[in-house]
């Protein structure tokens, strides 16, 4: 798909020698004017911007160049790997709160084709590392939100999504967290790395517990990145 070129005078070279493995998707919880001017603003304290930001009707904007770093992830840590600004790329998505609004038909059809062209070009990022920024900064960050459609993603080919099967999780709780990526609770409790995993993967039920439909849950992704490691 064809982007508007919109250039934010905030990005930075990207470290030499290292795959861009990540792709985060936000929310911008504001209209796309304010979204734009607050990514293009080279004069705040904390200067901020991403790769793309994709409006209601599907329209793309080009922000900063997929081979700079664009400063969407803030404090954030995903498998292991603190900073994930360095290697990832973002993508904003136009919705003023993603857990009491809907994402448009148009809009998610659009962020399927541009998510299907970035992994082409990057094949560094394999399934699990498709993530909303609720997933790499738990507790600190909600978005993309609960109405954000991951399973339609998933069934695009963008992504993960749980199955259904009746697996047993076998071990902590939190060491399977980890395994697939979350944080360690350090920064944060266990439960709201727990309630991160739910805001994506059961949104109808977001409390922190760790029970056995979570598990469950989990247990089935950490299956699916197993079967989609090479041999």
């Amino acid at each position: 798909m064809q982007p508007i070129d919109l250039p934010s005078p905030n990005h930075a070279a990207r470290p030499a020698d290292t795959p861009i493995d990540i792709l985060v998707l936000h929310y911008t919880e504001l209209p796309l004017a304010e979204s734009l001017a607050i990514l293009r603003d080279d004069a705040r304290p904390q200067r901020v911007s991403a790769h793309y930001v994709l409006d209601l009707d599907g329209a793309l904007y080009r922000l900063v160049p997929e081979e700079r770093v664009a400063w969407h992830a803030g404090r954030s840590h995903w498998r292991g790997r603190d900073g994930l600004n360095a290697t990832s790329i973002g993508i904003e998505i136009v919705n003023l709160h993603g857990d009491l609004h809907d994402y448009p038909s148009r809009q998610i059809a659009a962020l399927i084709e541009l998510c299907h062209e970035i992994v082409a070009r990057h094949p560094a990022i394999v399934p699990r590392n498709v993530v909303g920024h609720s997933d790499i900064a738990p507790k600190r960050k909600i978005d993309p939100g609960r109405r954000f459609p991951w399973a339609t993603l998933a069934r695009s080919g963008i992504g993960l999504w749980p199955r259904g099967t009746c697996l047993k999780l076998e071990g902590d709780m939190q060491a399977a967290l980890r395994r697939f990526g979350y944080p360690p609770a350090v920064d944060v409790a266990t439960s709201d790395i727990v309630a991160a995993f739910q805001r994506r993967f059961r949104p109808s039920l977001v409390g922190g517990i760790a029970d056995d439909e979570t598990r469950m849950l989990l247990a089935d992704l950490l299956d699916q990145v197993d079967a989609l490691r090479p041999a």
